[in-house]
């Protein structure tokens, strides 16, 4: 299976790692600042359970590579590229930010063909519609990713828990023969591959987790165990997880009680550390998706008539942080 991951950072660059390690024809389709460092350093990995990583050296693709490739005309021989074309790849993973989509979207165009599956890993829904718009739903199959994973100053990714599973299926549930490619091509060691009956529940199911998570340490400005460590604090967890599991509920697919209650003591351990990435950038001055994230889950939460007073606040909240970054950056080039 010739596969394409898009992005290689501290997600795509894992995975799209692992699978290359384990003999995968793997492409990594990056920007030129990426791939410098790439090339210079190799795709290098550290952290738990990855003492003997050796530095890879990856196949990089620019855009303008597939877009070359496909200009190349279609293949000699179909029966030795059943898409059609020499630049089409039989997967897709998608795994860069809700940012990022936009561009992917296009960069990938000349890799898609009539055969072509694409397997995104975005937290939220909203990029599964886009995708469905762009290349028909047909070609686009659900998918969770759980990994606790970074980037160093220096390009390095490192692992920070042995956390390590990809979660996919068809949008319409139930299984299919391409499932079962896709998970024999993505099951390798240091993989947990698993097929999905019913993918959409557990795209909803994390994207209320972290919507909770997101929303409660922006909100209280600190760790979980900053906001449960004062009065009222080990209350709101529980609040925002009440929201989110509602328009999960509403829209069908229903948080189950086992992932409620892992939830439930996630944002009520007293002294945790834990904070999310979307926290982190705030405190740091960087975008979020708060669009992606925040913005479409409140937007469905008013078409379906739940109401979100708290999720409402943090939405507000990230907005505003959004417009002051993107009003620095505004300034920032206007001096130059």
């Amino acid at each position: 299976m010739k596969i394409l991951v898009v992005g290689a950072g501290a997600t795509g660059g894992y995975f799209g790692a692992l699978l290359a390690r384990a003999g995968r024809d793997v492409t990594f389709l990056v920007r030129p600042a990426r791939a410098e460092v790439l090339r210079s350093r190799g795709l290098r990995i550290t952290g738990k359970g990855m003492e003997d990583w050796e530095p890879l050296t990856p196949q990089l693709a620019l855009p303008e590579d597939l877009s070359s490739a496909s200009s190349s005309g279609p293949s000699p021989d179909p029966s030795s590229d059943p898409s059609g074309s020499a630049a089409a790849y039989d997967l897709i993973v998608l795994a860069v930010k809700a940012a990022a989509l936009d561009a992917a979207i296009e960069s990938i165009r000349p890799a898609v063909g009539p055969g072509t599956t694409i397997l995104p890993f975005l937290n939220g829904l909203a990029h599964v519609d886009r995708l469905n718009d762009e290349f028909g739903a047909d070609a686009v199959l659900g998918g969770v990713v759980k990994v606790v994973t970074t980037l160093t100053p220096e390009g390095d990714i490192v692992r920070l828990a042995p956390l390590s599973q990809l979660t996919f299926g068809e949008q319409a549930g139930g299984g299919s023969k391409r499932v079962d490619a896709v998970r024999e091509a993505l099951d390798v060691p240091g993989i947990d591959a698993v097929a999905s009956p019913d993918v959409l529940g557990a795209m909803w199911s994390k994207w209320a987790f972290i919507t909770t998570i997101g929303a409660l340490t922006c909100l209280g400005r600190g760790t979980v165990g900053d906001v449960v460590a004062v009065p009222g604090g080990a209350e709101l967890g529980p609040a925002l997880l009440a929201e989110t599991s509602a328009v999960a509920a509403a829209s069908g697919h229903p948080v189950p009680e086992a992932e409620l209650a892992f939830t439930t003591d996630v944002v009520t351990t007293p002294g945790s550390p834990l904070v999310p990435s979307l926290y982190r950038d705030v405190i740091d001055g960087r975008p979020t998706e708060a669009e992606h994230l925040f913005g479409d889950l409140t937007a469905r939460a008013r078409k379906l008539g739940v109401a979100t007073p708290l999720l409402d606040l943090a939405t507000l909240q990230l907005r505003v942080h959004e417009h002051r970054v993107a009003a620095a950056a505004a300034e920032a080039a206007a001096q130059g």
